[in-house]
């Protein structure tokens, strides 16, 4: 890119972040909170990567759509993301599902949760808008999609992964020729279509797409008014305009955000049990594959005011001690010993506990003499003292949520229902 005749686009832009999912492939954990407010990291929830990555892009102007289960998801970000400022003229806006167009109408789909606050968005009058999905781990510089798109001169730019190209079945895949052109887009293929430079990969779709305001409302409206439309932008708006106009696939890899340990693109859906407990513990690896201490790419989040965590007790089989893990503010390890787990803030592990290939969510008490091997503990549960879990596949699958490959996930409602 020239810097002599670059400026930035971000300046010029809104960030619209589709932050509504059900996300039952989490099972319980999205019982009480939506996908997108589920906690990750530590001290993050799944939406803050979407959310810094418009901030450190440059984007000072964010809509939130909200639906499903809202009530966590919008306090954290009233919590978290309260310091962008309209006198700098800046925005933050929490768009719940408000029966604006109808009185019997909810959001309907992803390109809904757009047209029913257009209004709110020309008062803004962005000159462009990049529409996010927020249930993604991810760091990405938008602004170089964003420069993509003006340059192309397209009417969408589709934000794509490369992905194996029989990996890309559960995937709605770009189709594009040599200049990266989509010429077609196939939902959930089951022979996908491959990349010119690259047949053994296929473009995935990211949920990320870069319009120009005034050439999306058009769309919008149209959408609108088709009776037979689901009101999604992967199902409709998207393959409309590959059909009547110009899209072009953007490759994750030339914006993708890395810093010196980081080796390859990261971005995760983590929207199974498995997948979740894998990207958590990843951290806790040397080097791990998201740098999320890279101070050049902060992941902002609700900045929480907590005690540093604590270790005590150097009896020989009473020690509080830490071998590759994460452990988060407040935590107290009081005589329990922890290998490669995560813990969230305010946690306590009581003496003789063990955790191995634990994820643990703010706010558990962890009991006595606990074993606990490769587990997901949703927040505020307390573990009962001596609760085994991780040895008996048959009794964890009767008690817990277990996956095949054996992670369980425990909340409260599953150790109420114990008979210890």
């Amino acid at each position: 890119m020239d810097d002599k005749r670059y400026q930035p686009l971000a300046r010029d832009a809104m960030a619209y972040v589709l932050a509504g999912g059900r996300g039952s492939r989490l099972k319980e954990l999205t019982d009480r909170r939506a996908k997108p407010a589920v906690y990750f990291g530590g001290k993050a929830r799944i939406i803050d990567f979407a959310l810094s990555n418009a901030l450190n892009s440059g984007i000072r102007r964010i809509g939130v759509a909200t639906q499903y289960k809202a009530h966590s998801l919008i306090r954290h970000m009233q919590r978290g993301w309260g310091f962008l400022r309209p006198e700098r003229n800046e925005s933050f806006d929490i768009l719940p599902a408000s029966q604006r167009v109808s009185e019997t109408q909810w959001y309907e789909g992803t390109a809904d949760a757009v047209y029913q606050n257009i209004d709110i968005i020309e008062a803004y009058n962005p000159e462009y808008m990049v529409i996010l999905a927020g249930d993604h781990v991810y760091k990405m510089d938008y602004e170089y999609m964003l420069q993509q798109h003006v340059d192309s001169g397209a009417d969408v730019t589709v934000g794509c992964l490369e992905v194996p190209r029989m990996e890309a079945t559960g995937f709605g895949v770009m189709h594009v020729n040599e200049k990266d052109e989509i010429i077609d887009f196939v939902e959930k293929p089951a022979n996908p279509p491959g990349i010119p430079d690259k047949p053994d990969f296929a473009l995935a779709s990211m949920g990320i797409y870069v319009f120009h305001t005034k050439f999306l409302a058009e769309v919008l409206k149209r959408d609108a008014a088709d009776p037979s439309s689901n009101r999604d932008f992967g199902k409709d708006i998207i393959p409309y305009i590959v059909k009547n106009g110009s899209a072009v696939a953007h490759r994750f890899h030339k914006s993708c955000v890395r810093s010196d340990f980081e080796r390859e693109s990261y971005w995760r859906d983590v929207g199974t049990i498995e997948a979740y407990w894998q990207a958590n513990i990843d951290l806790t690896a040397i080097l791990p594959e998201l740098d999320i201490y890279d101070k050049s790419w902060p992941i902002w989040t609700y900045a929480e005011i907590t005690p540093p965590a604590k270790f005590v007790h150097d009896d020989e089989d009473r020690r509080g001690s830490a071998i590759s893990s994460v452990v988060s503010g407040d935590c107290i390890i009081s005589g329990s010993t922890l290998h490669r787990s995560l813990l969230f803030t305010g946690v306590r592990a009581n003496s003789y506990s063990r955790l191995d290939g634990a994820v643990v969510l703010p706010n558990v008490r962890i009991g006595r003499r606990a074993q606990l091997r490769n587990v997901v503990i949703d927040s505020n549960v307390t573990i009962p003292e001596g609760l085994v879990v991780g040895e008996d596949p048959e009794l964890d699958a009767k008690r817990f949520r277990r996956t095949e490959n054996g992670i369980c996930l425990i909340t409260q409602p599953m150790i109420d229902k114990l008979d210890l």
